[in-house]
């Protein structure tokens, strides 16, 4: 079970070993969630300030999917020119 802001505890079936990356997560999300609530308090509801959290999450998300592709189209090319090394060696 995760509780996430101000919303009902929610239920889920994880296996034991993923457990601490979940708890590290809900950490995240609620030390961001308090942290804006705080500076939104009187400009967002609570609502609001869960998308900009879930919005904040999925735009590091992207950036690490891109640099994940970068980092994986880096790698192919580096090892295509040691295999061309290699091979003439």
């Amino acid at each position: 079970m995760i509780r996430l802001a101000d919303v009902k505890p929610i239920p889920l079936s994880i296996s034991r070993d993923d457990e601490p990356q979940y708890r590290e997560t809900e950490k995240l999300v609620n030390t961001l969630w308090n942290k804006w609530m705080e500076r939104f308090k009187n400009t967002s509801t609570s609502e609001e300030v869960m998308a900009r959290v879930a919005f904040q999450f999925a735009r590091l998300y992207a950036q690490a999917y891109r640099d994940n592709v970068a980092t994986n189209e880096f790698l192919h090319d580096f090892e295509q020119r040691l295999d061309e090394i290699v091979v003439k060696i």
